[in-house]
């Protein structure tokens, strides 16, 4: 199957989304403007950094365009970013590399406007590192790590279950899992034998089925609501509000 996250359309909005300033998504639309930030707000209010062991090893699955791995590296000494789309991928490694890179986001209908994607000063982007993998079929050789952020992936996947079953390998004793997700089941993506809950026959809901298969070896331990934009052009927009947990691996 296409992979829909390889157009130069997502891939702007992408950018936009993940880098974007106020003034540069907003303008002077009135806006949810406390849903800025996503990928920046996925990591600090989700994560528990005093009781990372350091040095740390981050995993960011799932990781688009790659500035909530760069914000990891503020906690962690080694992020590895993975993600499906081989140009989301190459976009955060050329930020990885130069630290900036120039974007063409629409205004409307095909007018656009130039704009530049850049990495906050401050952020040591050495630390991080990306490369293309399948959520579904990751390599076996890479270890454990002692946080795995996977931001609004799971309704994503064809298998969330497969994915999720994996987790208890990647996830080091007494390390950290950050989960967000809105549970928007599309059968684009995941045919609808494969969600979580949310089939009216059976009658879980969501939250419920992905807690059923991560306690037997995670303990839930915050749970918080996380506001999400989108821009598509200056007048359009897609709003969301991902339910976001913070689980830690049972020892």
């Amino acid at each position: 199957m296409l992979n829909p996250y390889e157009s130069e359309k997502l891939l702007a909005e992408y950018l936009l989304f993940h880098y974007g300033s106020e003034e540069e998504i907003f303008g002077r639309i009135p806006a949810p403007r406390d849903a800025r930030d996503f990928p920046v707000r996925c990591v600090h209010e989700l994560i528990d950094a005093d009781a990372l062991l350091q040095p740390a090893r981050a995993l960011d699955l799932g990781c688009s365009v790659g500035r909530s791995s760069f914000e990891l590296g503020r906690f962690c000494a080694e992020v590895l970013g993975i993600d499906r789309s081989q140009s989301f991928i190459e976009a955060a490694s050329v930020l990885q590399e130069r630290g900036v890179l120039p974007v063409d986001v629409v205004t409307e209908g095909d007018i656009g406007e130039g704009l530049r994607a850049r990495v906050p000063a401050g952020l040591d982007r050495r630390r991080v590192r990306f490369q293309t993998g399948d959520a579904m079929k990751l390599p076996e050789d890479l270890g454990g790590f002692d946080l795995v952020l996977a931001a609004n992936l799971i309704c994503r996947l064809p298998e969330p279950r497969v994915f999720l079953r994996r987790l208890p390998d990647l996830v080091n004793p007494g390390g950290q899992l950050l989960l967000t997700t809105p549970f928007t089941w599309l059968e684009e993506y995941t045919p609808r034998s494969q969600w979580l809950g949310g089939r009216k026959e059976e009658g879980i809901r969501s939250a419920e089925a992905l807690k059923e298969i991560l306690d037997p070896d995670f303990e839930l331990q915050l749970t918080r609501d996380l506001p999400f934009v989108i821009r598509e052009h200056e007048r359009k927009f897609q709003y969301g509000i991902a339910l976001g947990w913070r689980w830690i691996r049972r020892r």
